[in-house]
């Protein structure tokens, strides 16, 4: 008596229907998640081709020796916020340019821009041209 049946079960698993569902999910989930978080920081990033702005309100300059600069003028850390606050005031749509120069820590540019986001200012991180 055979007591073995004729359809014998195969163990091999096929990865293609798997990867297609895989795809379409994330397609999904591409066109449904937001673009923008409300949390970012307004900034414009310039061109690398040497494009300047017609709207120059304020220059902020930081140097390899941690020194901060508005326009010409050398500010300490502490007054930043205030001066940028005195000279900004009055002013619509203002915007700071932000000069950073090449070897500042990352966290003095932050500091920056964080103060430009807590007033509204938009910023504009210069860059070297190409």
């Amino acid at each position: 008596m055979n007591l073995r049946g004729r359809n014998k079960v195969s163990p091999e698993f096929s990865m293609s229907s798997m990867t297609d569902i895989v795809f379409l999910l994330l397609i999904f989930f591409m066109l449904t998640s937001p673009v923008i978080t409300p949390e970012a920081l307004d900034l414009i990033l310039p061109k690398a081709k040497g494009k300047t702005t017609n709207q120059q309100n304020i220059s902020v300059s930081i140097t390899k020796e941690l020194q901060v600069y508005i326009n010409d003028e050398r500010i300490s850390n502490s007054a930043l916020e205030s001066t940028l606050k005195s000279r900004l005031s009055g002013i619509e749509n203002p915007t700071i340019i932000l000069r950073a120069e090449e070897g500042v820590p990352i966290e003095k540019a932050v500091n920056v821009m964080d103060i430009a986001n807590r007033n509204r200012y938009k910023i504009v991180l210069a860059v070297k041209p190409e």
